[in-house]
């Protein structure tokens, strides 16, 4: 979602979310999730530019999509109730237990709870939006993360006027939904 009312949600609604979050699946029960909420407008509007000079860089990434790209809004943080900031904890090698032989398990924990915190806020009629595009270093230093920590995900949460009937992306006309029959493979993977 990228298109929010600035209603604000009830407290216990926002911790109803966060819980759902808390409650994810966890490689090795490690649970290296934080969640930072903000609450500075100030601190929202240098986010803000943090995302919009990504933005930028990205669009110049894209060669003849560029301005295709730049017509595409990617983020909520104006108009949304809820800010949350998604991350790695601090000293990751403490979590051992799943990550010896794959070292982003981690990473894959904090992704699964981004996803229940997404299911739980569809469930609450509240829409969610990942904003991707910023700088980890440059957003981990204006929110006083520890260095060993890592900003994964900025996720703006609130009310919406609708659920947008197709992800925005593939309405937009940027994407289509790949075919299941070409993602998954019998076996082994396919030869080329």
């Amino acid at each position: 979602m990228r298109h929010f009312r600035s209603e604000p949600l009830d407290e216990a609604l926002v911790m109803r979310l966060l819980q759902a979050a808390h409650f994810a699946p966890s490689v090795g029960y490690m649970q290296p999730w934080r969640f930072i909420r903000v609450k500075s407008a100030k601190t929202r509007e240098r986010m803000l530019a943090l995302v919009e000079a990504e933005r930028l860089e990205t669009a110049k990434a894209l060669g003849e999509r560029q301005a295709e790209f730049l017509r595409l809004k990617v983020e909520g943080l104006r108009e949304c109730a809820e800010v949350l900031v998604a991350a790695l904890c601090d000293r990751r090698e403490r979590h051992v237990f799943g990550r010896r032989t794959m070292p982003d398990m981690d990473l894959a924990s904090v992704a699964c709870a981004i996803q229940n915190m997404w299911l739980a806020a569809r469930a609450e009629n509240v829409g969610m939006g990942w904003v991707s595009m910023f700088d980890p270093q440059a957003l981990r230093e204006l929110l006083g993360m520890p260095e060993d920590s890592r900003p994964v995900a900025i996720l703006c949460l609130g009310r919406v006027d609708a659920f947008y009937p197709r992800p925005m992306l593939e309405s937009e006309g940027w994407k289509s939904r790949e075919q299941l029959a070409n993602l998954v493979f019998e076996d082994r993977w396919p030869a080329e």
